[in-house]
C-alpha cells in the first residue's frame, strides 16, 4: 500500500517540480519598470569613434521599411508590419551618437516651418520696444541647409531562413528545444546636396534569433485518470533592436569609408587610432567574402597532404555468436586531389574475436577513397570508400565503406570521429566457413589527421 501511494505522488512531485521551475524560468512576479533602452555593441563603437575635423551637416527626410512586410500570423490575417515604421528616428539617434554629424529637422519639415511662422507672425503683431513705438524686427535666424543627405532604407525582412530543433520522449516524459533564425538588411547612401552626386552606399544584416523550450509529462496514473504537465519559454530578440544594430553598424561603416577615401576629414591627432580601425574593418570585410546564410563562414583551408592516425574498437560479424570488441588502431597517409576528394592509404593491426571461441589478430592495409563535404568549415563530414587486405597466415581480401566527422582544432590538427564496415570476399576470419554471407567486422574509431602543410585560416575572426 506504502509503495502504490509513493507510486501515485510521484507525478504530482514531478508536476510541482516542472511547474515551480516554469514560474522561475518565464513568468514574470510583477510588472517592469520603464528604463532607458538598451546599448547595441556599435552604440559604443558610434559614440567612441575619434573626432571630426568638422561636424558635417546633414539631412535625413526618411529612412523607410521599404519590405512591405507583415507579422507572420498562424491563424486569419495579421495587418502589423513586421518591421519597425520610425526607422528615421533610430538612424537621427545613430548620426547624433557618433558626434560627426549636425542632425537636421528634415522629417517634419512642414511642422518646423508652420511653427517659425507662427513666430514671427507673433512678434509681429504683440512684441514692440521698450519705447512702445518701435516693432521688433520678425526677422528668425536662418534655417541650416545640409551639405549632404542621406537617403536608403530597409530593403528586406527575410523570414525563416534556418530552422530547427531536438527533442525527445520516453516514457512519456519529454522535452525539445527549436530554434528560427530570420534576417534584416539595411542599404543606407549619402548625396551631394550641390550636385546630387552619389557619394557612398553601403548595406548592412543582421541575423534575429527566437528560440522555444518546452517539456512535457504524460501518464496513466489510474484506469480512469491521467497526469498531464507541461513548461516551456520563448525568447524571441527584438526586432526593434536587430534594426537599430543594422543601422547603427551601417552609419559606422559610412563613416569609416569616407574617410578612408577623404570624403571626411579626421582629426591629424587621430590618425593613427583611425589606421587601427580601418585595419580592423578590412578584416572583417575579406572574411565576410566567405559569409553564408546563418552567420557562417567558409573560411578554412586544408593542406594537400596530410598523415592520419587512428585508435579503433574492432567488433567481428562472423559465424560465431559473442562477439568481443578489442581495440585496434592504423596510421596512414592522405593526399587531397581536390578541396573534397582525397585518397588515403594506411596500415594497422586489428584483433577479431568471439568469446571463448575464437581469437584472430591481424595485420591490414587499406586504401580509400574519401569525399570530404564540407572543406572550408571547422567542422566537416566525410565518407569513403575502398579495398584492403588483411594478413595472417595468408593474404585475405575485403571491401570497406564508411564515414564520420573531422573538426579542425587550429594549425595542423584536425579530430576525427570514424565509422567503419569491412566485407570479406572469405569466409574462414573466424576459421569457419558457415552460410551464405562471408564474415564482416565494424570499426568505430577516433584520431588525429596533421597536415602536413600547415592549415592556414584565410581569415581570422576579430
Amino acid at each position: 500500500m506504502k509503495s502504490l501511494l509513493t507510486v501515485k505522488l510521484l507525478p504530482l512531485i514531478i508536476l510541482g517540480i516542472m511547474e515551480s521551475c516554469g514560474t522561475m524560468m518565464n513568468l514574470p512576479a510583477e510588472g517592469d519598470k520603464s528604463t532607458l533602452g538598451e546599448m547595441t555593441p556599435y552604440t559604443r563603437q558610434l559614440k567612441e569613434l575619434p573626432a571630426p575635423d568638422e561636424k558635417i551637416v546633414i539631412g535625413v527626410y526618411k529612412f523607410r521599411d521599404q519590405t512591405g512586410q507583415y507579422k507572420m500570423a498562424e491563424n486569419g490575417s495579421n495587418w502589423s508590419t513586421a518591421i519597425p515604421q520610425g526607422t528615421t528616428s533610430i538612424l537621427l539617434k545613430a548620426l547624433e551618437d557618433s558626434k560627426w554629424f549636425r542632425p537636421i529637422e528634415r522629417e517634419n519639415i512642414g511642422n518646423l516651418l508652420n511653427e517659425r511662422q507662427i513666430i514671427r507672425s507673433t512678434r509681429k503683431e504683440y512684441e514692440v520696444a521698450k519705447d512702445g513705438k518701435t516693432i521688433i524686427s520678425d526677422q528668425l535666424p536662418p534655417l541650416l541647409y545640409a551639405g549632404i543627405l542621406l537617403e536608403g532604407g530597409i530593403i528586406s525582412y527575410d523570414t525563416n531562413i534556418m530552422t530547427g530543433g531536438i527533442g525527445a520522449r520516453y516514457f512519456g516524459i519529454g522535452g525539445g528545444t527549436q530554434y528560427r533564425q530570420d534576417r534584416v538588411t539595411v542599404y543606407l547612401r549619402i548625396v551631394s546636396s550641390m550636385t546630387g552626386e552619389i557619394m557612398k552606399t553601403v548595406y548592412t544584416s543582421k541575423n534575429i534569433l527566437s528560440t522555444t523550450v518546452n517539456g512535457s509529462f504524460f501518464r496513466y496514473i489510474d484506469t480512469d485518470r491521467i497526469m498531464e504537465a507541461e513548461l516551456g519559454f520563448t525568447q524571441n530578440e527584438p526586432v526593434s533592436l536587430a534594426v537599430t544594430q543594422a543601422i547603427e553598424k551601417a552609419v559606422y561603416t559610412l563613416i569609416l569609408e569616407c574617410v578612408e577615401d577623404g570624403t571626411f576629414r579626421i582629426e591629424k591627432i587621430h590618425e593613427k587610432e583611425v589606421k587601427n580601425l580601418l585595419s580592423k574593418y578590412h578584416a572583417e570585410q575579406e572574411k565576410n567574402e566567405f559569409q553564408l546564410v546563418g552567420n557562417k563562414f567558409n573560411d578554412k583551408q586544408r593542406s594537400r597532404t596530410s598523415i592520419l592516425a587512428m585508435i579503433n574498437g574492432d567488433l567481428i560479424k562472423g559465424d560465431y555468436t559473442d562477439s568481443k570488441m578489442n581495440i585496434g588502431g592504423k596510421i596512414g597517409f592522405k593526399y587531397f586531389f581536390t578541396d573534397h576528394l582525397n585518397a588515403e592509404l594506411n596500415a594497422g593491426f586489428e584483433k577479431l574475436e568471439n568469446k571463448d571461441i575464437v581469437s584472430n589478430s591481424f595485420m591490414f592495409n587499406d586504401l580509400n577513397l574519401e569525399y570530404l563535404m564540407l572543406p572550408k568549415f571547422t567542422v566537416s563530414p566525410y565518407a569513403f570508400i575502398g579495398f584492403g587486405m588483411m594478413y595472417k597466415d595468408k593474404s585475405l581480401f575485403k571491401y570497406q565503406f564508411g564515414g564520420g566527422l573531422e573538426y579542425l582544432t587550429g594549425k595542423n590538427f584536425s579530430l576525427r570521429l570514424n565509422a567503419q564496415y569491412d566485407m570479406g570476399v572469405d569466409d574462414n576470419w573466424d576459421n569457419f566457413v558457415n552460410g551464405k554471407r562471408n564474415d564482416q567486422a565494424l570499426h568505430i574509431g577516433v584520431g588525429i589527421n596533421y597536415y602536413l602543410n600547415q592549415p592556414r585560416k584565410v581569415n581570422s575572426k576579430n
